[in-house]
């Protein structure tokens, strides 16, 4: 993998990031109020699928 990569990955995820609060900033004020009153054993389980789902689509890729 060289550094191009990389930043293009980088650059996606900023993009997908930057999505949802263009074009529904009220939705995602809401959102993120939702999430900041979960606990921090509710906030990690979320991380553990995000970074399980995120090692899956990756493995399945390469």
């Amino acid at each position: 993998m060289d550094s191009d990569t990389f930043w293009l990955a980088l650059a996606l995820v900023l993009v997908i990031e930057g999505v949802f609060p263009f074009l529904s900033p009220a939705g995602w004020r809401r959102m993120f109020v939702q999430i900041i009153k979960l606990n921090d054993g509710q906030l990690r389980f979320f991380g553990l699928c995000s970074l399980i789902a995120g090692g899956l689509l990756i493995w399945l890729l390469l």
